[in-house]
């Protein structure tokens, strides 16, 4: 019976950890490897481009990653609009923040590239359009340098607000939190854990008197 008392908890802090642990996802969609040789799409100065994805699962998006070309190594990517709509340049943008560039190279055009990643709350998603627009660099918003996303020609099918269809684009979205608000808080679940630990040992010294 001490047995299996010391087994019950040992699973119990296996659980706990399991869950106390994100319930985080995957890759949700990929459109393939960035070019860098090919061709770049403005982002700013009221340029827009809208980029076709699947999401099977629904799963919810919560990371961004693009590949873009700068002129500039110093005045880089920092915040940029990106909507999910059903449809090309739908949905409701939202401006997403604290950026991580990765310098990836110089192209053949004297352009650097780099892969920006964003990590967001997560937005439900069953698919369709991502569109990235009003993209903002280290100098401000629209003032003197263009964001060019690096264009791959991968399988989505892809639009620019002015032009129409285009080749498509590099970027990837990956699935953020299951689904917003349904996790426990960490504190609630050790607080619950710690209550179960508390009654396997009442009955352990029950049973050794």
């Amino acid at each position: 019976m001490k047995t299996r008392i010391a087994s019950l908890s040992l699973l119990t802090i296996a659980c706990l950890v399991l869950a106390v642990a994100p319930a985080m996802a995957g890759t949700v969609y990929s459109n393939g490897p960035y070019n860098g040789t090919n061709d770049g799409w403005t982002i700013n100065f009221g340029f827009s481009v809208s980029d076709s994805f699947t999401d099977a699962g629904s799963t919810p998006i919560g990371d961004l990653h693009l590949v873009y070309w700068d002129s500039s190594s110093s005045d880089l990517l920092t915040t940029v609009d990106m909507a999910l709509g059903s449809t090309s340049f739908g949905g409701t943008p939202h401006t997403l923040t604290g950026v991580t560039n990765t310098f990836l190279g110089t192209n053949q055009y004297g352009f650097n590239l780099y892969q920006a990643d964003y990590t967001f709350s997560p937005i439900a998603s069953s698919g369709g359009f991502v569109t990235l627009s009003n993209a903002c660099s280290t100098s401000g918003c629209s003032i003197s340098n263009p964001i060019y996303w690096d264009e791959n020609s991968g399988p989505s099918t892809a639009y620019e607000n002015s032009l129409g269809s285009i080749p498509s684009e590099a970027f990837t979205l990956t699935g953020g939190s299951t689904s917003p608000g349904t996790t426990p808080e960490p504190s609630s679940i050790l607080l619950f854990g710690s209550g179960i630990l508390g009654l396997a040992g009442v009955l352990r010294r029950k049973l050794t008197r």
